[in-house]
C-alpha cells in the first residue's frame, strides 16, 4: 500500500541497558495512571515495503491500556500481526554493547597467548459507544475492525484532529492533554489511525500473560518513524531503540545525526563489577555532548555471524517472525560480506564467532539504534535512509588483564611493569573522559596515584 507521505506510527524509547520508546501513544479509559516508559522497535525495510514490531513494557490495569498509532493506510487484517516477545529479548541480547576481557601476554615468554571472552552485557471488535451519526459529525469514520490474537482493532480516519480527539473521549478513552495538537500534522497528511486495546475474553482464552508485540506489514514511499505521539504521556525524555534490518546496508538518519558511540577503548578492571552503570553514564555524556539531538549507532552486523557473540544471531525462523521477507529471494541466498560465503576473521575470544545461521545464507544488515528525545530535542519524526556501508560495528569496551608475573622474573618483565603502570593512568583518563566521572576517585578505586607533574620532582 501507497502513501504520499508517510509510514507507520510507530515509536520506541529505551535506555541503556533497557530500552524505551514509543511512536503512538497509550490511552486509558478511567483515571488509571499510564505511561509509556519502555518500548522497542524492529523495523525491516526493503524497497518500499516495511514491517514494523513494537514490544512495550506497559505496566498497569490491562482494562485500561490502548494504543494509537499514525499508520498509511487502512491497514487489512492479514497486515496486522501478533509477535512474539522473545524475538526482542534475542534482539537484543545479540547487538547489545559490550565487556569483553583480554589478558597480557607473558612477556618473557614473548608469545601472545591473548584470551578474550565476552562477558555479556553483555470482546470481539471494539464497538465504538457513539452512533454512526456522531462518529460522522466528527469528521471520523471507523474504517475497518477486527480482533487480533488478545487486542481489539479498529482503524480510524479523521478529517480534523479535535473530532478525532472527541472520538476517542466519548469512546472511553483518557487521552493525554494535548493529543488534538500532537494528532493534528497526521490528520493533515491523510493518515490513518491504528487504535488497539486488549480484548480481556481473548487474551484469557489464549492464555498470554503479558503484551505481546502487534506487528504491521505495509507499503510507503517514505521511512520514518512517528515518535511525537511517544512524547505525550511521556514523563520527562524517553529512550527509544530501534532495530533496523535491511537487506544490504547500515541504516542512519537523515534529519538528525547520527553518531558511532565510542568503542574499543580500554576501561579499568574494576568496571567488570558495574558495567551497567558505567554503560548509562557513558551513554549519558555522549547524550550530553551532542545536546541531546543525535541518534547513535550501538550496533552494525551482518545478521549471518558474529564475533564476539554476545548471543547467537537470529534463526532464519526468527528473522522470518520479524518480517524479513527476502529470506527466500533467489538473490538473498547470494550473501553480503564475511558472514555470507566467507569465514568470520576470529579474534581468538572464549565464545568463538558464530557461524551463518542453520538453513543457509541470510542476506540481512542489522543496525541497532538508540536515542533519548523529548519534544525539545527531536520536534521531528525520525526519517531514514539505508546506506551501502557493510561495515561492521559494535559498542566494545575492554579489559585488559595483566600478566602476573613478577618484575625480576626476566629482563622484559621490568620495562613491562613500566609500562603497564602508564596504561593503567591511560584507563583512568580513559574512563573519566567516557562517562564524566571524577578521576581522582577513579583512580583511588584502581589504586594508583596520579603521575607527578614535571616540574613536581625539579628541586628534590
Amino acid at each position: 500500500m501507497r502513501h504520499p507521505g508517510i509510514l507507520l506510527a510507530v515509536l520506541w524509547l529505551a535506555s541503556p541497558p533497557e530500552a524505551r520508546a514509543f511512536c503512538g501513544f497509550y490511552v486509558g479509559r478511567a483515571d488509571a495512571s499510564l505511561f509509556n516508559s519502555a518500548s522497542q522497535v524492529a523495523l525491516v525495510r526493503d524497497g518500499d515495503r516495511t514491517v514494523i514490531s513494537m514490544l512495550n513494557d506497559y505496566q498497569g490495569d490491562l482494562k485500561e491500556f490502548a494504543l494509537v498509532v499514525p499508520v498509511p493506510v487502512v491497514l487489512e487484517k492479514g497486515q496486522i500481526h501478533v509477535g512474539d516477545a522473545a524475538l526482542f529479548k534475542h534482539l537484543d541480547a545479540y547487538s547489545a554493547p559490550r565487556l569483553v576481557e583480554y589478558f597480557d601476554a607473558d612477556p618473557c615468554a614473548r608469545e601472545l597467548t591473548e584470551k578474550m571472552r565476552v562477558l555479556g552485557d553483555t470482546g470481539g471488535v471494539m464497538a465504538s459507544g457513539v452512533s454512526t451519526a456522531r462518529t460522522r459529525s466528527l469528521g471520523v469514520a471507523v474504517e475497518a475492525q477486527y480482533t487480533v490474537g488478545e487486542y481489539d482493532i479498529v482503524i480510524l480516519s479523521a478529517k480534523v484532529s479535535d473530532g478525532l480527539e472527541t472520538w476517542l473521549h466519548e469512546n472511553g478513552y483518557r487521552v493525554p492533554k494535548g493529543a488534538s495538537r500532537a494528532l493534528q500534522p497526521y490528520v493533515r497528511q491523510g493518515m490513518k489511525f491504528f487504535v488497539a486495546r486488549v480484548n480481556l475474553e481473548e487474551q484469557v482464552r489464549i492464555g498470554a500473560t503479558y503484551l505481546r508485540p502487534l506487528q504491521f506489514a505495509f507499503e510507503s514511499e517514505k521511512f520514518m518513524l512517528p515518535i511525537r505521539l511517544g512524547m505525550m504521556n511521556a514523563r520527562g525524555p524517553q529512550d527509544l531503540v530501534v532495530y533496523a534490518l535491511t537487506r544490504t546496508g547500515r541504516v542512519e538518519t537523515t534529519n538528525y545525526r547520527t553518531v558511532m558511540l565510542p568503542t574499543g577503548m580500554e576501561i579499568p578492571e574494576y568496571v567488570k563489577e558495574s558495567f551497567p552503570d558505567f554503560y548509562k553514564a557513558m551513554f549519558n555524556r555522549q547524550v550530553q555532548r551532542e545536546n541531546g539531538r543525535a541518534v547513535f549507532t550501538e550496533y552494525v552486523w551482518n545478521m549471518g555471524w558474529c564475533d564476539p557473540c554476545a548471543a547467537d544471531p537470529l534463526s532464519p525462523q526468527e528473522m522470518r517472525a520479524l518480517g524479513v521477507f527476502w529470506l527466500d529471494d533467489p538473490g538473498s541466498r547470494q550473501g553480503v560480506g564475511p558472514g555470507f560465503g566467507g569465514k568470520a576473521p576470529g579474534w581468538g575470544f572464549g565464545r568463538a564467532p558464530a557461524s551463518r545461521p542453520a538453513g543457509g545464507p541470510t542476506q540481512v544488515i542489522l543496525t541497532r539504534l538508540h536515542l533519548r528525545y523529548s519534544a525539545e530535542t527531536f520536534p521531528e519524526d525520525l526519517v531514514f535512509q539505508e546506506t551501502g556501508d557493510q561495515q561492521n560495528f559494535q559498542g566494545r569496551y575492554v579489559l585488559q588483564h595483566p600478566w602476573t608475573g613478577a618484575p625480576d622474573a626476566c629482563p622484559a618483565a621490568a620495562g613491562y611493569f613500566e609500562e603497564l603502570q602508564a596504561r593503567r593512568e591511560k584507563r583512568a583518563e580513559t574512563l573519566a573522559n567516557l562517562t564524566g566521572w571524577d578521576i581522582d576517585a577513579v583512580r583511588s578505586k584502581m589504586e594508583i596515584e596520579a603521575p607527578r607533574r614535571w616540574w613536581e620532582t625539579l628541586w628534590r
